[in-house]
């Protein structure tokens, strides 16, 4: 569902779903996307497995990297604390990210309107 929020299309992925992890599933994401109005895409952090946050697999990085090519900005919504909470690489990636304008985890959507608003 697309929705304007600070004058930028985003698209709202539902928290139930098939989970995402893959450049495949990045792809598929972005068809299902593409010609909307989307500039922003916002997953639920739920549709992620736990394997996706731990930087050995390297999943995070090859989504993200599919996402941002095709020109669209990423954001994940929702409580990342425990992945934070076991991983100094993955808190340097969440880090790193939101100091960025192309993947952002935030927790709520107030913390998203903030952001866009900022962004204007």
């Amino acid at each position: 569902m697309i929705d304007r929020r600070h004058g930028t299309g985003v698209w709202f992925e539902p928290a139930d779903g098939p989970e995402l992890a893959t450049e495949q599933d990045a792809v598929d994401l972005i068809g299902a996307t593409y010609g909307q109005g989307a500039d922003v895409l916002v997953v639920p952090v739920e549709r992620f497995p736990a394997r996706f946050f731990d930087m050995h697999e390297k999943l995070i990085g090859l989504f993200f990297s599919k996402i941002v090519q095709y020109g669209y900005r990423l954001v994940l919504l929702g409580d990342v604390g425990g992945h934070l909470a076991a991983s100094t690489a993955f808190r340097d990636v969440v880090r790193e990210s939101n100091r960025g304008k192309d993947v952002w985890f935030v927790a709520d959507l107030a913390e998203l309107d903030t952001r866009l608003a900022a962004r204007r």
